[in-house]
């Protein structure tokens, strides 16, 4: 059944999608799919209370990472025709994912005002273009040392699932494309169209940007936000430590309540905890890397070698000298 006048939205959605070369298929689907669905009743998909568009420089069909080709649908019009563009990034490893034509596409719909999103990561595609300056940003755990390395002057997240910060939005890919999708459908069509959208996908709810990441770092098992929230903190901060205090803040709650929660999670206080993953961190490095010790050291947030060496000969029983001696040998 067609909507009525009555049920026509004032002013459909309209969604500009820039695919990067070897971008993510599955997070395009998933956010593409959840507007389709949301679009009209049921799964009729029909165009009724969003519009979708992939938006590219040349006609050329754009591979995915996993080998699929998508074939552009629009050129690089006018960004205020849009209320959002995303783009949808891949492999990391891609020289130029986006061509200059497409960068200065983006850049005039950032000076128009026009939000931008980065879906996986897209992220490193938008600060690359030095549009993502003041905004915080959301990336997979997976790609925070990554982000963190190029754009060390840019904040970062590595614990939400998505975060959409004014005019900028950002995502960790994978099923959170969805939960992001629902969350624009709800503001700009309504509730009903994010239900229908989300049932339809076989969604139960969608996740707000207060869910946290689903990571399990030193395999700790926690259904706890809190607890998940402090411990993807913990492994994204393994270099410029924080304190026990400001951790707790993060996360909301008090320095008590917090190592309480750590005590029946993880069986030890957040600062054993906290040990314990820069100690790995630094095992990794000295079995994976040519990095002098003092370099290890630092970079795992201890003062000095002697410190770094006393405390990993007690949690793993032999030097990190004799660690790298064993393993070359």
């Amino acid at each position: 059944m067609t909507p009525t006048p009555k049920q026509m939205p004032e002013k459909q959605l309209k969604v500009g999608f820039i695919l990067a070369r070897s971008f993510t298929l599955s997070a395009f689907a998933l956010f593409v799919d959840t507007l389709r669905l949301a679009s009209d009743e049921l799964d009729r998909s029909g165009r009724v209370f969003a519009d979708w568009q992939v938006l590219s420089s040349t006609r050329h069909l754009v591979t995915s990472s996993c080998g699929i080709q998508v074939s552009p649908t629009t050129n690089l019009a006018d960004p205020a025709v849009y209320d959002y563009i995303v783009v949808v990034g891949g492999l990391l490893n891609v020289d130029e994912p986006i061509d200059a034509r497409t960068i200065e596409f983006l850049g005039k719909a950032s000076r128009q005002k026009i939000p931008l999103i980065g879906l996986c990561t897209g992220t490193f595609i938008l600060a690359a273009a030095g549009l993502l300056s003041d905004h915080q940003t959301c990336v997979s755990w997976l790609h925070y040392q990554a982000f963190r390395d190029r754009f060390p002057d840019l904040k970062v997240w590595a614990d939400r699932i998505f975060n959409l910060d004014r005019t900028r939005g950002s995502c960790a890919g994978g099923s959170s494309a969805a939960d992001m999708a629902a969350s624009i459908v709800r503001r700009h069509i309504g509730k009903d169209a994010e239900r229908n959208a989300l049932e339809v996908l076989q969604i139960e709810k969608a996740r707000s940007t207060f869910d946290i990441q689903p990571r399990r770092p030193l395999a700790i098992e926690s259904r706890d936000p809190k607890v998940k929230a402090a411990l993807i903190m913990m492994e994204t901060h393994t270099e410029d430590t924080i304190s026990i205090p400001m951790l707790a803040e993060a996360v909301g709650v008090s320095r008590r309540q917090l190592e309480r929660l750590f005590m029946d999670h993880a069986k030890a206080s957040p600062a054993v905890v906290y040990k314990r993953m820069r100690l790995e961190r630094a095992r990794y490095l000295l079995l994976h890397s040519d990095a002098p010790l003092i370099d290890i050291a630092l970079e795992t947030g201890f003062e000095n070698t002697s410190h770094f060496s006393r405390s990993f000969k007690e949690s793993f029983g032999q030097s990190p000298t004799q660690l790298r001696t064993a393993a070359a040998a």
